[in-house]
């Protein structure tokens, strides 16, 4: 069998994620952050055939093979990056039989919004949003599990899905969604790989992208 989790002292996690304009791929040895190594682009007019065509050039056939877990952002962003950023994650998991894990867009930067706003001191529950281009927003809400005293400890659990609603209840706290590339994706690594033997080599059939509402909004 390919791509077995039990080999500790040799695996490499494989992270694909896009934003509202841009997309990137990173990989992690090991789980060595020194090893980490990260790709970002604009989007071109050709995004469906270069998507390929960048990942075979950021990394090669001989890494591929010895990918051991991928994870792919679900969004809520560009819809079709969403779309097909997801269709390229489930395909590499199928073909070399390795689990796929998924993140919305939003979770990938609750920690890094908590720890700007300062919410882990107070372990707060808060809402991520992004307002849409007619009414209404795309929220999704996150709660504080667990802190010691610095943000790096910080643990945040998505209890809402990013869906849509009218309005923002003025109860709650709110911050609005703000992608960072590089920031998002040794996020999506660091979940990637405290996440390395929750998931199963089937789990590709499951993960599908996050958009709550249809691409003409």
């Amino acid at each position: 069998m390919t791509n077995q989790l039990n080999q500790k002292e040799n695996y490499i996690t494989l992270v694909i994620h896009s934003t509202d304009n841009s997309f990137g791929f990173g990989y992690r040895k090991n789980n060595n952050l020194e090893s980490d190594e990260l790709f970002i682009k604009k989007f071109d007019n050709d995004l469906c055939n270069n998507l390929v065509h960048d990942l075979n050039k950021f990394i090669s056939q001989e890494k591929l093979q010895k990918v051991n877990k991928v994870s792919v952002s679900l969004g809520p962003a560009n819809f079709n990056a969403s779309r097909l950023i997801v269709v390229l994650a489930r395909t590499i998991s199928q073909q070399i039989n390795c689990p796929l894990d998924s993140f919305s867009s939003f979770e990938i930067m609750a920690k890094r919004i908590a720890s700007k706003n300062n919410i882990f001191t107070k372990k707060q529950s808060f809402w991520i949003y992004k307002k849409l281009k007619r009414k209404g927003f795309i929220a999704g809400k996150y709660d504080i599990c667990h802190n010691k005293k610095t943000s790096s400890d910080l643990v945040i659990r998505e209890t809402v899905l990013p869906k849509v609603v009218k309005e923002l209840e003025s109860k709650e706290l709110f911050f609005e969604a703000i992608y960072d590339d590089k920031k998002d994706l040794k996020e999506l690594l660091d979940l990637s790989n405290k996440g390395l033997l929750n998931t199963n080599v089937n789990s590709w059939q499951k993960v599908l992208p996050l958009y709550p509402i249809s691409p003409i909004n």
